[in-house]
């Protein structure tokens, strides 16, 4: 039934008349990304007073659109304009990450590392984010290059993991420091060698 209500509230909002106004998308893919880089996503939807949950939950749940996975999912774990239900939401964030969102893949990563709603699985972490980091998506490969250097992954990983990190470009002073700061802690772990093959602009494995 609620499959239903809901693809009739996305069929409405293709006909000329005063639904329209409730059917645009809120959020751009680059609004929700910005959003979600910046840890506002759930102070966005409360400052619109929870007037725009239908929307959000049919492009989760109907139309599976990633970013709006992710932003439906963490309104199911905390509880945001909704009855707070995180099995479900972590659930709906794992599809997000399974269907190619850095962005969930990462955030999964950070509820592995941290052992929040599910089991403390620091390896758990590192698979969701060296694959999001393969992407070229920053955060995940801060957060990579962060577990690295707790020790957890393959120490085989740890030069492109390294490597990646090293020759990233940074827009704010605050995140190129952090950088600094876990790239030293991981050199400590890797052989001079590996360090110095990871520091070039392109990288060559030894065969």
């Amino acid at each position: 039934m609620l499959r239903y209500v809901l693809i009739t509230i996305l069929s409405l909002s293709a006909l000329p008349s005063f639904a329209t106004t409730k059917a645009i998308d809120v959020y751009t893919q680059e609004q929700l990304v910005d959003l979600i880089r910046t840890k506002r996503y759930l102070t966005q939807v409360k400052g619109d007073d929870c007037q725009i949950v239908q929307d959000i939950e049919a492009r989760a749940e109907v139309l599976k659109q990633p970013l709006y996975q992710y932003l439906w999912a963490e309104m199911l774990n905390y509880g945001i304009c909704v009855k707070a239900n995180p099995p479900r939401g972590i659930s709906m964030l794992k599809t997000s990450a399974e269907q190619g969102s850095a962005e969930a893949m990462v955030r999964m990563a950070e509820y592995y590392h941290d052992g929040k709603f599910v089991i403390e699985d620091k390896q758990r972490a590192v698979q969701y984010a060296l694959p999001a980091a393969a992407t070229g998506d920053l955060p995940a490969r801060m957060m990579l290059v962060r577990l690295f250097g707790e020790g957890y992954g393959s120490p085989r990983d740890y030069e492109v993991g390294f490597h990646w990190l090293y020759n990233e470009v940074f827009s704010d002073e605050t995140t190129q420091a952090e950088a600094i700061n876990l790239l030293k802690v991981l050199e400590a772990k890797m052989p001079p060698s590996a360090v110095a093959r990871a520091k070039k602009e392109h990288l060559r494995t030894p065969q």
